[in-house]
């Protein structure tokens, strides 16, 4: 039986980890609903708010399922989700031990293509900041940046000087973000990008491609062409 929380009022944190506890020794066992929000409030002494805050990210990490007005079951077969976060590319170069170097290639304002207003929402933006970038590691091509920012959802971007500022840590620092969606793939080198990274035109390359999200709003596409050879690690 479980030993109950410790004295004392709780974050929702730590009703999470009492919460993952519980499943981890069966006090509330795979397909057993567990006990109401109103419920752990009283038990753990919080707003109920703060128990709900908790089981969304037990749900966010697959823990327990929850139903409206069937309340919240524990997972039959918990899934370890992948949690995502925005590297700096300065970091991934650096945690290599090569010296980081990013040079813009290009920054200009122009009409939105269709597929960049389909991929961030900007029917009523008619204008897109494209901006092109290398980063280099120890002198070597480590990653070529096609960037859009929506200007209509950011409109400082057009005062950044981007010579001086990488867009992907300029964004990172200034601009929250409420959802990622990401794909990795291979593509065909350009022209342009095979010239960067000194490989032939058509050079199949390791592409992600990153639509970056404030609530409704589409805020920047990037897609980052990584030199031939690249490979990505995840550990979950």
């Amino acid at each position: 039986m479980s030993e109950g929380p410790p004295a004392g009022p709780k974050g929702w944190a730590e009703i999470a980890e009492e919460a993952r506890r519980r499943i981890y020794v069966r006090d509330w066992a795979p397909g057993q609903v567990i006990p109401s929000e109103e419920a752990l409030a009283v038990e753990f002494g919080v707003a109920r708010a703060t128990v709900n805050r908790a089981l969304r990210a037990l749900a966010e990490e697959g823990w327990v399922e929850r139903r409206r007005r069937a309340g919240t079951r524990v997972a039959e077969r918990p899934v370890r989700r992948a949690t995502f976060s925005i590297p700096l590319i300065r970091d991934e170069v650096e945690q290599l031990g090569r010296g980081y170097r990013y040079a813009m290639q290009s920054c200009e304002e122009v009409d939105t293509p269709g597929e960049i207003a389909t991929r961030l929402a900007m029917q009523g933006e008619p204008r897109v900041l494209r901006i092109t970038a290398l980063h280099r590691g120890d002198g070597w091509a480590y990653a070529w940046e096609e960037r859009w920012i929506n200007p209509g959802v950011v409109p400082e971007a057009r005062g950044v000087d981007w010579r001086i500022e990488s867009p992907n840590e300029w964004l990172l620092a200034q601009v929250p973000y409420t959802e990622v969606a990401v794909s990795v793939g291979a593509e065909a080198a350009s022209e342009e990008v095979a010239g960067a990274f000194l490989c032939e035109p058509g050079t199949p390359l390791l592409s992600l491609e990153r639509t970056t999200w404030s609530g409704q709003w589409g805020v920047t596409f990037v897609r980052l062409s990584y030199a031939p050879g690249h490979r990505m690690w995840s550990r979950m």
